[in-house]
């Protein structure tokens, strides 16, 4: 049986329903992300008996999960025949022992219409914080899928025409590698081990560039080459982790993409941040708090402080009308702004920073600006923090980000 669902998320011919809670909505957090992007256009190549692999690392564990598969901006309905999860086990490899099949109202297969999502059924799998969840999926008929282009490590294909191999453990039904990720955008965990918890739950990172991860394989001439998981949201999960007590742990998720806007006025229509504010954070679970970091790209692209601004008290209100708290980070230096340019960056900043609070619309103020900042050149990265392109920060500057945030604040 192939389950519908349509572009509302509703199955059809089934009992499930997508983006429905089992067993009981405020027990589901989502513990990892990725935006798709119509900027990047659909897959390069068109997949026909083929599997892909993608990795996606888990900020918060839990008893259970249950994985969305997204075809936001595909141009036709998207069957997807099987489709597995487990554990890492390096590389393309899963360990055996964790591998599970994964099903959509009861069902191996499930068609996705262009503008669709649906969550999987839950995945009886526990994992902890920080597990690296490797889930496959196969496609018998030709296909060309959204993606996120910037996964930040390696996922995998199987051979050009070598079938379903979802199944396979050993890695070697995987021997192509690509650094995108297809078709899935999220991943949620049961509790008790994040929304079981006091304070429990996902904060989610979202804007731009700076969010998206730009800069963070950046560690300078000569070094040797950088690890993954060094973007600021990965150093973040990985303070929770350390740092905060057991019940007051969260997930911290990335719904970050290069190149757009805080308005739609300003850049590409669907992926500003107003724009697609349902779909990236309100539509997730378990939602406690948004970094949100939004305005460079406002500013390239000849924008206003007062268009900024609005749509800064837009999504907001919005989140905050949620139960959502929003944390605030200035716009950050770039160098390529004009006079007016600065002078208008200057309008935005002083908004944010006023009375610590976004003049009483947000919740906090995270200063990007003042970490990343030259002391001798308020308008310019400090130089050990540049990844060389004079916007976005390297590894040092990812930390030092991270390092800035109290955690106290969610």
């Amino acid at each position: 049986m192939i389950t519908l669902v349509t572009a509302a998320g509703v199955a059809v011919g089934g009992s499930f329903t997508a983006g429905a809670s089992a067993p009981d909505a405020d027990e589901w957090s989502t513990s990892w992300t990725q935006s798709q992007q119509r900027s990047s256009g659909l897959s390069p190549e068109t997949f026909q008996n083929r599997s892909v692999r993608v990795v996606t690392r888990l900020t918060q564990g839990g008893s259970a999960l249950r994985v969305r598969l997204q075809n936001q901006f595909g141009t036709a309905p998207l069957v997807v025949n099987a489709t597995t999860a487990g554990l890492s086990a390096g590389g393309a490899a899963v360990r055996p022992e964790s591998l599970r099949t994964v099903t959509f109202g009861g069902s191996p297969t499930v068609s996705v219409p262009a503008g669709g999502e649906v969550w999987s059924d839950p995945v009886n799998l526990a994992t902890s914080a920080l597990d690296d969840l490797a889930v496959s999926f196969y496609l018998t008929n030709p296909t060309r899928m959204m993606l996120h282009d910037l996964a930040g490590r390696t996922n995998y294909f199987s051979a050009a025409g070598g079938g379903n191999t979802t199944a396979d453990t050993s890695g070697t039904g995987f021997p192509d590698t690509h650094g995108w990720t297809y078709l899935v955008s999220a991943v949620d965990v049961l509790g008790p081990d994040v929304a079981g918890t006091v304070a429990g739950g996902t904060v989610v990172a979202y804007g731009s560039s700076v969010v998206d991860g730009v800069g963070a394989d950046s560690c300078g001439a000569g070094c040797p080459p950088p690890a993954v998981f060094q973007r600021w949201t990965d150093t973040l999960a990985q303070r929770v982790v350390d740092e905060l007590p057991a019940d007051r742990q969260v997930a911290v998720v990335n719904e970050g993409i290069a190149g757009t806007t805080a308005a739609p006025a300003c850049g590409a229509g669907g992926l500003d941040g107003v724009s697609r504010l349902d779909r990236d954070v309100l539509a997730l679970h378990h939602v406690r708090a948004v970094i949100y970091y939004y305005g460079t790209n406002d500013l390239a692209n000849g924008c206003s402080a007062e268009t900024i601004l609005a749509a800064y008290r837009d999504t907001f209100a919005r989140l905050r009308a949620a139960g959502i708290k929003v944390f605030v980070t200035p716009i950050t230096p770039r160098p390529g702004y004009t006079a007016e340019q600065n002078a208008r960056r200057a309008v935005v900043n002083d908004f944010v920073r006023a009375g610590g609070n976004c003049s009483g619309t947000c919740d906090g103020v995270f200063d990007f600006d003042a970490v990343l900042r030259d002391p001798s050149n308020p308008n310019s990265i400090y130089p050990p923090y540049d990844s060389g392109d004079g916007v976005h920060a390297n590894i040092a500057g990812q930390t030092a980000i991270a390092r800035s945030i109290p955690l106290d604040r969610f």
